[in-house]
């Protein structure tokens, strides 16, 4: 009932829903060598994998957050991060990212498409969609991008504000057994914001460098497979 494990539980449950959102799918395709997904399975798998993909960059923003009232702030750290104020986090945290997908996939019932695509990914990836489309897409993609700069970029500056607070307090700790002490409660998450973001990013300047799909939809494996399933063993080995 800590606020550290509070937000650890909602990361899993995120998790569990991201790879949800692709897995099965993959899983099935491998079994009966079909590729085939509906539109309207392909509008839904498009819908949960963004909310699931913001939500977990935005809980791992909410995560660095306690870390750093923990560090900096420890005697008001029960008082800071109460149970109401990590309900209404985690609460905001699900309303940014409904409402994201639910404009980015709104916009895209928008577009018309010819018949018989065939998606260079191995999910329905809303940058892979709108390429498809046969309609304009500029207004989509100043949508997709500014999401992307507000949703993604926005939490991972947040991250390293938060993390550059921690190491200018740590270098104000004289023991070293105190500073072993506040850099290891977030060496977990500071292990599975790397994984995450280093992965994501890693995909996206890859597949604009290249413009690779085969390699592109490999290094998405990574992001929405691996790094989801690494995330309970690190928490699991760090306890």
């Amino acid at each position: 009932h800590t606020p550290m494990y509070f937000f650890l539980s909602n990361l899993s449950l995120v998790d569990i829903c991201f790879t949800s959102t692709t897995v099965p799918k993959m899983l099935v395709n491998i079994q009966t060598q079909t590729k085939v997904i509906t539109y309207e399975g392909c509008i839904t798998q498009m819908y949960f994998y963004m909310l699931f993909a913001v939500l977990d960059s935005i809980i791992l923003t909410v995560m660095a957050y306690d870390r750093f009232v923990a560090i900096c702030h420890p005697l008001h750290y029960m008082v800071i991060m109460n149970p109401q104020l990590c309900g209404l986090l985690v609460l905001l945290s699900w309303i940014m990212s409904v409402l994201n997908s639910l404009l980015e996939c709104l916009m895209v019932l928008g577009l018309h498409f010819c018949s018989d695509l065939e998606i260079p990914h191995f999910f329905c990836e809303l940058n892979q969609v709108l390429q498809l489309a046969c309609s304009d897409t500029f207004l989509n993609n100043i949508v997709m991008y500014s999401s992307a700069g507000l949703l993604g970029g926005g939490p991972l500056a947040g991250i390293l504000y938060s993390y550059s607070k921690i190491l200018f307090s740590i270098r104000g700790i004289s023991s070293s057994q105190g500073k072993y002490k506040a850099f290891s409660t977030c060496a977990s998450h500071l292990s599975v914001v790397s994984l995450f973001y280093g992965t994501s990013l890693g995909v996206y300047l890859s597949s604009t460098a290249t413009q690779n799909a085969h390699s592109s939809a490999t290094a998405s494996v990574m992001y929405t497979v691996v790094t989801p399933m690494l995330n309970p063993f690190i928490y699991s080995l760090r306890n």
